[in-house]
Formats: structure tokens, C-alpha cells, sequence
């Protein structure tokens, strides 16, 4: 009687480190479209894990974007920027961009005012947060959601 032939050693370890590897590649080439708890990850990675609380920002950018490309932002903070009482960052996040974070500012009580203004890219209408960290410790936010009819930022442009 003749007993059924296994395959070597080898090839099985090649099947399960082919399997780790599309594993480790599909974590690392995740699509554009991330789970929309990412967003709340990278305010958490921010704050690390403090509490934010709405109000006191202001985030200001269009409700409904032409063109992705070039989207301009305003984020201002209510605050005296005092030595006792500024903001000490500002930063910016996005929810459907490859990256959730779009901008970072570094303030202080002599910035004087507590406004930042740049240019962003948008993949496609998503929502943005800005956080205000002030000097007391504490994160303020505010959430606006986006309409882009052109997007950018899209993963395998040419």
C-alpha cells in the first residue's frame, strides 16, 4: 500500500510567506477611500487622546469646490494670544485624502493673531476638521463638510 505523497517543507513556506506578504501589502497600499474612522484616529493621534471640544475655530473654506487642485482655507481661533491664554498649534485633517494630515501650524502668544491661511488638494467631497490646541491644554474644532466636483489627489494619476 503506498502512502499519499506530501509536498516539501518548502513550498509551504513559500505559500504562507506569499500570504504575509499580501497581507503586509495590503495594509501599506490601502486605497485612497479609507474607513471613515481614520479621521477620528489622526485627531486622536493629535490630541493624544485629550478630549476636543467644538467651538472657539473657525474653519473657513468653500461649501461646494470647483476644482480640488487649489482649495484655499482660513482657520482662525478665538483667543487674546496672551503669554496666560494663546493657541500653541493649529492643525488640519481631512477625511478622504491618502494622508489625513493637511496642515500643521506652530503659533505663540507674539503671533499677535491667532489666523492661519493656506492652499490645500482635495481628493473628492469629504469633511475637514481643524483643531486648535491652546496653551491651557485643552482642543478645540471645528468639523466642515466639502462638495469638490473636480477632485485631486487621487491615488494612480498619471
Amino acid at each position: 500500500m503506498t502512502q499519499p505523497m506530501h509536498p516539501p517543507a518548502l513550498p509551504r513556506r513559500r505559500r504562507i510567506l506569499a500570504g504575509a506578504t499580501g497581507l503586509a501589502m495590503g495594509v501599506l497600499l490601502r486605497p485612497a477611500s479609507a474607513a471613515a474612522g481614520d479621521l477620528a484616529v489622526a485627531v486622536a493621534a493629535y490630541t493624544r487622546g485629550a478630549p476636543v471640544r467644538a467651538g472657539k475655530v473657525k474653519l473657513d473654506i468653500a461649501e461646494l469646490v470647483d476644482n480640488g487642485n487649489v482649495v484655499p482655507i482660513t482657520v482662525t481661533v478665538d483667543s487674546p494670544m496672551t503669554a496666560a491664554d494663546h493657541v500653541k498649534s493649529i492643525a488640519v485633517f481631512n477625511e478622504k485624502n491618502p494622508q489625513r494630515d493637511v496642515a500643521r501650524f506652530t503659533l505663540g502668544p507674539r503671533a499677535g493673531k491667532a489666523s492661519v491661511s493656506t492652499r490645500i488638494r482635495l481628493a473628492t467631497s469629504q469633511q475637514l476638521v481643524a483643531v486648535a490646541q491652546m496653551s491651557d491644554g485643552s482642543y478645540w474644532s471645528h468639523t466642515v463638510n466639502v462638495i469638490v466636483t473636480l477632485a485631486a489627489c487621487i491615488e494612480g494619476e498619471p
